[in-house]
């Protein structure tokens, strides 16, 4: 990749990742309230809808910008290989691009994620305060809570958006024979993004509650046995994602 490549890909991806976590930021909120093992309501309900936006301010552009320069730049190794570099194999390079573009992503996106969901489901505390809270309670580990299993959502996640989203760009251009325009590139990764997050909306309801569950994880009790780590998943899958909550992920 060169030098103005990946200049563009740090700038417009950070740059659009941030505009797009502010601007739906109390769709997000409502998303995770609804997630929320003890209720939308509980949780906050609509009240406070702007908590956390600091946490999303600062590590949007980062884990926007690292995700797109990761994509692009494997994209542009793994095309340079004559295996991969075949049309037919487009695909397979967009997931790989996408797959390794989470999992470096995730490094900037997790820690932010986790004190912002956690002042989300409790909007009487604030940003700083629910910092200091994890480092206080659980150390810097705490703010890496849910990592694998962010990781787990958003590669199936990138699986389906990125090769759907490249694939639906390439289909539209070869029947209008002529480049995209933008708000056409737009339609079709609006349209693959919300079929991504419909898919994986069971493995962000596990991801929301690990990430809420803080220093609690291992009191096993009689009222409250998947409150740890990965009994969220079979729970979550078990109870199913509320209807809401479905519908506000896609969105």
């Amino acid at each position: 990749m060169e030098r103005r490549e990946f200049i563009a890909s740090l700038v417009a991806g950070g740059g659009a990742g941030m505009c797009v976590d502010l601007t739906l930021f109390p769709l997000d909120t409502i998303k995770t309230r609804l997630q929320s093992q003890q209720g939308f309501y509980k949780a906050g309900g609509f009240r406070g809808i702007y908590a956390g936006v600091p946490s999303a301010a600062v590590g949007s552009f980062p884990n926007a910008a690292a995700f797109f320069v990761t994509y692009e730049c494997t994209k542009s190794l793994l095309g340079a290989g004559e295996g991969l570099a075949a049309p037919q194999a487009a695909p397979v390079t967009h997931m790989l691009a996408a797959s390794l573009g989470e999992i470096v992503a995730c490094l900037i996106r997790v820690p932010t994620e986790v004190v912002k969901q956690r002042t989300q489901a409790s909007p009487s505390a604030t940003t700083y305060q629910m910092l200091l809270a994890t480092l206080r309670e659980e150390g810097v580990q705490g703010l890496y809570r849910g990592y694998r299993s962010t990781v787990l959502r958003e590669i199936p996640f990138s699986l389906v958006q990125f090769p759907l989203w490249e694939y639906l760009k390439t289909l539209w251009s070869w029947r209008q024979g002529h480049t995209l325009y933008s708000w056409q590139a737009a339609v079709c990764g609006a349209f693959a993004g919300a079929v991504a997050a419909f898919v994986t909306t069971p493995l962000d309801v596990a991801k929301t509650r690990i990430m809420l569950a803080k220093s609690v994880c291992g009191q096993h009790t009689e009222d409250n046995p998947y409150q740890c780590g990965w009994f969220h998943l079979p729970g979550s899958l078990r109870e199913g994602p509320p209807l809401f909550a479905v519908a506000a992920r896609p969105l």
